[in-house]
């Protein structure tokens, strides 16, 4: 991407800020709207802003419905509820105890002062993603008899998971609040590309050998992954 400007647009009376990419890539204006980056107006490298106004009022209607579609932001202070692993956590607000964030009765426990809470959840979440993950990758690959070259978590919006060509796999961090079959299933396929990476039928007999649901995990993230990104520190 050769740069970042940014505009403003009002839907229904209020105003939506607008990220502009301009992309050497891009040979005309496109727009996207998802759950973290709003509304993203790619535009070529010589494009006008004049141009990209214009652009973006004449689907006005159609921004509309796709921000209409976004699931509400939640936060991750004190009195949310989050998901970990599936399973609905109240997070819980525990001012005189020294342990950090914990796990509890299904509650999530955060010590220290309440203004630093949901920077601190969103920091554990993203520790026993890692913990969970990186755990479920090498075993998974061990039963390949491969191994990856690196795992990481990070807070990926166009991929649940990836893996390169030189077998680095990453995957979302936010994969530790969906379900278990739906974290395995994710996984699966990625480890299942250190062996083919592509999508071809002896890739899937690889992902079925692994034992996880496929086709639920597909399903679940296909109807549910976008309530994922909805959680905001």
């Amino acid at each position: 991407m050769a740069g970042l400007e940014n505009l403003e647009l009002v839907v229904d009376g209020r105003q939506v800020p607008v990220t502009v990419r301009r992309s050497a890539l891009a040979k005309r204006m496109s727009l996207r709207v998802d759950a973290v980056r709003g509304i993203v107006l790619v535009l070529p490298v010589r494009g006008r802003l004049a141009d990209a106004r214009t652009f973006l009022f004449s689907h006005g209607d159609w921004l509309r419905q796709r921000l209409a579609k976004l699931p509400d932001r939640q936060g991750l202070g004190i009195g949310q509820q989050v998901p970990l692993l599936g399973v609905p956590h109240v997070v819980r607000h525990r001012p005189d105890a020294r342990r950090g964030v914990w796990v509890e009765a299904q509650e999530i426990h955060v010590s220290g002062q309440e203004e630093h809470a949901s920077r601190r959840v969103g920091d554990f979440l993203r520790a026993e993603a890692r913990r969970v993950m990186v755990d479920k990758v090498h075993l998974m690959a061990a039963r390949l008899g491969r191994k990856p070259s690196r795992v990481s978590v990070k807070d990926t919006v166009s991929r649940w998971g990836s893996c390169s060509a030189q077998g680095a796999i990453a995957l979302s961090w936010r994969l530790v609040m969906a379900p278990p079959f739906v974290l395995d299933y994710v996984v699966g396929h990625e480890v299942a590309h250190l062996v083919e990476l592509n999508h071809s039928p002896a890739f899937w007999d690889i992902v079925r050998s692994l034992g996880v649901d496929h086709h639920g995990g597909k399903h679940w993230l296909k109807t549910q992954g976008a309530s994922l990104h909805q959680y905001r520190p």
